[in-house]
Parts: C-alpha cells; structure tokens; sequence
C-alpha cells in the first residue's frame, strides 16, 4: 500500500483535509511536524487535536505527543519513528498519511536521507557560547562548504541555540564522513495543498489571534511553572520564541504580536521555498486548489491515488 503524503504551508488546511481522507480509506495519520512531537505543547505547535476527530469517528494519528517538553527531538529520531509507525500502519493493513509542514523531515523518509545520530559536544558547546549570532551563521556556513551541505533556510540560525546545534552536527560530519545510515526511500503520492499568499496571510493572522484567545500565553506561563526553561521553549522558535519573551518581559505585548506575525509569514514563505526545492530536486508534487469543499479534495486524492503504481 502506498504512502499518501499531504503538505502545505501553514495555515493551509492540510490536517483536516488528511483527517477527511483518512476516514474515507481507512488511513492512519503520521504527522510530520517536527514540534507537535512534544507533549503540553498544544496551541503554540497547532495540533488541531480536533481536526482528528471527523463526524464523531476518531482518526489515529502517530508521533504527537511521544516527548516530554525541553527534550531536543531531531530529524533521525523522526526517521526511525516514522519508519516504525510506517510499517506497524502496514502491518494492520490500513493506509498510512504523512501529513505535515516539516519540508526537511518529509524529505528525509521520501528520498531516503543517510544520517547518522549526533551527540552532544560539550567542550565544542562551550568554546561557542558568548559568541554572537552573526558569528555562529559565518563558523556554520564555513563548516557547511566543508561537508557539501548547503543552508536551505534560515531555521538553522534563527536562535544560537539553533546555530550552536548545526555547527555541532556539521562539526561531526567533517570528522565522521563514512558513518552514515542509509533508510530506504518510501514510495510515495505526494499531495500539495495550494492557497494564494493573500489567503495565507489571512489564515495566519486570524489564527494566531485565535490562538491568543485560546490560551497560548497561559500554555507558554505553564510550561515554565513546570521547570521548562525559557531558553529551551526559545529554542522551539516562533511562537515559543516571541511569546517566552514576552511572559518573560523582554517586548511588549504588541511587540510580540506584530514580531510574530511577521515571523509566521516568513516562515510559510520558506515553507513553500522547501517544496519548490523538493520539486527541482525529483519529487513530483501534485498541488490542489485548498479553498476547493472537503468532499471535492478527498475525492481528487482518491482519484491521484487510484491511478498510481500501487494504488489503494
């Protein structure tokens, strides 16, 4: 049985359109959002725990909620878990969806990234601190060159955290080149979900303040109450980043906001300079109009899905 992948930017629509189909071919969603891995960490990752839940009928979903928050989940934890959730999805004979915004973690199951596990440096973590973010973007970029990798985006330098974490794997990398492990590629329909950049900004404003109205903030006060500190919930970004600095009383409420937004907006535009690079670099996206009704997107996945090699 093929898997069926589903992405989109934020605020695209992508998990209530993957929940819909799900009930209609007997799937299970896989998610492939690299925070929504975190247990208490609901509103600020987008869980839509209740887009999972289609005319009172529960849908399964796998990798939410499976780490505790504080924790550092990466891409070759996410490789092996997929690969698990995959097969066991398989094994009862029901139709797997990968379904997310991770551009990087989808890749990485759907062309078969060789990784291998990082570990901690501690000496090399402490011969960076104090150092500036400019300057841990020129030390990445240099190790980068070094190893053939290339910065897609931004997400590697958009804290120090981030940036002290990339050198140390591209540090490991340059001095352990042939210890790679090597994942099959997973065959696999990959469906876009289209918006207009108007439509999307739209989305992403409302959202967010949806969002506020929920309870972000107090979601975010709680974690600290637990002894999650604030520079790991920073280092989650967006909005684990300006709303901790917020509570923490280093902007303005408004500041906040408008700082987020902002970063919101960039954030699906990089989403969406992801899948373009996916497309140039051999995985065939098949893009569907996202203001379409549900009923009429499900039934032009099912029809995608039919005609593939391994067809529902």
């Amino acid at each position: 049985m093929q898997l069926i992948t589903i992405l989109g930017p934020t605020a695209s629509g992508k998990t209530a359109l993957a929940a819909h189909l799900a009930k209609q071919i007997h799937g299970e969603i896989i998610s492939g959002d690299s925070r929504q891995v975190y247990r208490g960490m609901d509103i600020g990752t987008g869980k839509d725990l209740e887009d999972y839940v289609v005319d009172g009928q529960p849908i399964p979903y796998h990798l939410i909620d499976i780490c505790e928050p504080g924790e550092k989940y990466n891409i070759f934890q996410f490789q092996t878990d997929f690969i698990q959730a995959y097969h066991d999805i398989l094994r009862r004979q029901r139709q797997p969806i990968l379904c997310g915004g991770s551009g990087l973690y989808i890749e990485s199951v759907l062309r078969g990234y060789a990784l291998s596990p990082v570990p901690q440096d501690d000496n090399l973590r402490q011969s960076l601190q104090g150092k500036s973010l400019d300057q841990l973007t020129e030390i990445l970029q240099d190790l980068k060159q070094k190893t053939g990798s290339k910065m897609h985006n931004t997400t590697d330098v958009d804290t120090a955290q981030r940036a002290i974490r990339a050198i140390e794997i591209e540090t490991y990398n340059l001095g352990h080149p042939t210890d790679r492990r090597m994942i099959p590629r997973v065959p696999s329909l990959v469906v876009g979900v289209d918006i207009s950049r108007e439509e999307r900004r739209r989305r992403i404003t409302a959202r967010l303040r949806e969002r506020l109205e929920k309870g972000m903030v107090d979601e975010i006060r709680c974690l600290l109450d637990q002894g999650v500190s604030a520079e790991s919930l920073i280092y989650y970004g967006l909005e684990y980043k300006y709303i901790t600095e917020y509570v923490i009383g280093q902007m303005s409420y408004e500041e906040m906001f408008c700082q987020l937004e902002i970063a919101i907006h960039q954030f699906a535009k990089r989403q969406m300079t992801w899948y373009r690079g996916m497309e140039r670099r051999g995985v065939t996206i098949h893009w569907i109009d996202g203001l379409l009704p549900m009923e009429e997107k499900v039934n032009q996945i099912i029809a995608l899905a039919s005609e593939s090699p391994h067809s529902l």
